[in-house]
């Protein structure tokens, strides 16, 4: 049987555009599951229910879960790739501009442009770059830094890191309602439905 938290009532989505600035807004609203299992198959009943602006929180991957939220293929294969690339490049012409024209110094008798030479550099300059697009590129995908997220007001979610599971319907989805929603959710025989606050 499910439990319902009601911090309080707040104006579904409608409302939000003329809210009093000083009146608390709802983010959404929060269901927690046992099992991953029952997590991802919530997903698939919101989705199937038409809700489109909702996550899935749990303390380790859950393959169900992401496919039922219809996550699309990364982006940091493509970002890392041309960061390394780039990095790749920039590293095989400086050292060509600084051997050949810069600083073009007879050594040993070798040819200005001695490209096997440049390989070292060119490897690590490839490597350098890849990794800080794949930092850089991932932090801003994720939309990171973020100081703060409605979620953290819930002290139920702080389980979501051991042995919870959540799912969040955003005030922001089209088909939000409240009410409509909570009762959608404890269809669903959630341990408990709360409404979280921005």
């Amino acid at each position: 049987m499910s439990t319902t938290v009601t911090p309080g009532h707040a104006p579904g989505h409608t409302d939000h555009a003329h809210a009093d600035p000083t009146v608390p807004v709802a983010h959404g609203l929060l269901a927690e599951f046992e099992t991953g299992d029952a997590m991802a198959h919530a997903i698939e009943k919101a989705v199937a229910a038409g809700y489109t602006h909702l996550d899935g929180f749990s303390p380790y991957p859950v393959g169900e879960a992401a496919d039922a939220l219809k996550f699309p293929k990364s982006e940091m294969g493509p970002v890392m790739f041309i960061g390394g690339l780039t990095g790749a490049c920039s590293g095989f012409i400086m050292q060509y501009w600084a051997n050949t024209w810069g600083y073009s110094l007879n050594i040993g008798g070798r040819p200005y442009f001695s490209w096997p030479s440049f390989v070292p550099i060119t490897f690590e300059m490839m490597v350098l770059t890849t990794a800080l697009s794949g930092f850089f590129g991932l932090l801003a995908i994720c939309g990171l830094p973020r100081y703060n997220y409605p979620l953290f007001n819930s002290k139920t979610f702080d389980r979501a890191t051991r042995d919870r599971f959540f799912v969040c319907i955003e005030a922001t989805d089209p088909k939000y309602d409240a009410a409509a929603t909570r009762a959608f959710l404890n269809d669903l025989h959630p341990l408990s439905v709360e409404e979280v606050m921005e």
